[in-house]
C-alpha cells in the first residue's frame, strides 16, 4: 500500500493511493497514519479495504508528511561509501547517529525555509524507515519485521551550523522545514529489494545526486537492529538512513541553496518531492501578514 496524509498543515487526514493514483479518504476508518495505526494488524485491515468504497480526495490537495506525530526522528551520517569518499571521510566502523527535531517535519512539497543567517544550506536525498512496532535489542535477521514502511526524506542541512559551530551535527539538521517526508509511506510488500533502489535529486533542473541504496555501508536491517540496542524504538519513529554523493558541500567550489531555487528529488518506488527555497525574511513577512506559509 501507499499511505498518505492530506489536507491543511496541522490538520492532515489519513488516506491511501488507489491503483489509478487517486487519493482515497481513510478518515472514516482510522484517525491518522501514526503510532498504533502502523501496527501490522492495522495495516492488514487497511489492505483488506476496497479503495473504490472510499471517498476520493480532490486532485491537487496538499500532501502532508506521510507519517504523523513523530516522537523520534533519528538520522544516520556518512552511510554511503561513495558519499563518505566525496567528503574525504573514513568509512565509519559503526553507524554515526544524530537527531533531527521532529518539529522540522513538513510535507513533501512544502516550502523549505532558509534559516536566519544561513549561508550554507545543503540538500540530501535519503531513504527513511518508519517503525511499526516497539523494538528493543532486535537481532538484524528480524529487524525488518519491525518496519511499517519506507518513504523519501529530504535531510536538509545547514553546513555551517552542523560543522563549524561546535557540538553535535544536530544544530544544522533540525531547523524548521528541514525534514520533508513523503509523498507516500510505502509498505514493505511493495518494495522487492529496499537495498537496490535508485535515488536522485535536482536543483533547478540540474542533476546533483544520483545514487542507489545498494551503496549503503550499514543496510536497513543493521540500522534498525543497531539503534534498538541504544534506544527503544516506537511505532511512528522515523530513521533516515544517509545520502549518496552529490551534496553541495562536496562540490569544488562548494554550492549551497539560494532563495527561489526549486529542489526535486525521488526514490524508485517511493515517489517524488518538490520544494521551493524561501528566504527567512520572506517567510516571516508572510507569517506577519497572516498569509499561508505552506
Amino acid at each position: 500500500m501507499k499511505l498518505v496524509r492530506w489536507g491543511e498543515s496541522g490538520a492532515e487526514k489519513p488516506g491511501l493511493v488507489d491503483r489509478n493514483g487517486a487519493i482515497r479518504d481513510l478518515s472514516g476508518v482510522i484517525r491518522d497514519i501514526a503510532g498504533p495505526f502502523l501496527a501490522a494488524d492495522s495495516l492488514a485491515n487497511l489492505r483488506a479495504i476496497d479503495p473504490a468504497t472510499l471517498p476520493e480526495v480532490p486532485a491537487g490537495t496538499r500532501l502532508g508528511p506521510c507519517v504523523g506525530h513523530v516522537r523520534n526522528f533519528i538520522a544516520i551520517g556518512l552511510n554511503y561509501a561513495d558519499h563518505a569518499a566525496e567528503t574525504g571521510s573514513p568509512i565509519p566502523a559503526e553507524p554515526i547517529l544524530f537527531n533531527k527535531a521532529p518539529s522540522c517535519i513538513v510535507g513533501p512539497n512544502d516550502d523549505v525555509i532558509l534559516p536566519k543567517g544561513s549561508a550554507k544550506t545543503d540538500w540530501e536525498v535519503e531513504l527513511a524507515i518508519v517503525i511499526g512496532k516497539r523494538a528493543s535489542y532486535v537481532h538484524a535477521n528480524e529487524a525488518l519485521d519491525y518496519v511499517a514502511g519506507y518513504c523519501v526524506c529530504h535531510d536538509v542541512s545547514e553546513r555551517e551550523f552542523q560543522l563549524e559551530r561546535g557540538g553535535t551535527w544536530t544544530k544544522g539538521k533540525g531547523c524548521p522545514t528541514f525534514g520533508p517526508l513523503g509523498p507516500w509511506l510505502v509498505t514493505p510488500d511493495e518494495i522487492p529489494d529496499v537495498q537496490n533502489l535508485g535515488m536522485w535529486l535536482d536543483v533547478d533542473g540540474q542533476r546533483m545526486q544520483t545514487g542507489s541504496t545498494r551503496t549503503m555501508i550499514f543496510d536497513c536491517r543493521q540500522i534498525v537492529s543497531y539503534l534498538s540496542h541504544f534506544m527503544l524504538l516506537e511505532p511512528g519513529d522515523v530513521i533516515t538512513t544517509g545520502t549518496p554523493p552529490g551534496v553541495g558541500m562536496g562540490m569544488k567550489p562548494a554550492r549551497f541553496l539560494k532563495a527561489g531555487e526549486v529542489v526535486t528529488l525521488g526514490i524508485e518506488g517511493l515517489g517524488e518531492q518538490r520544494q521551493t527555497i524561501v528566504a527567512f525574511d520572506d517567510w516571516t513577512a508572510k507569517v506577519s501578514a497572516g498569509q499561508p506559509t505552506n
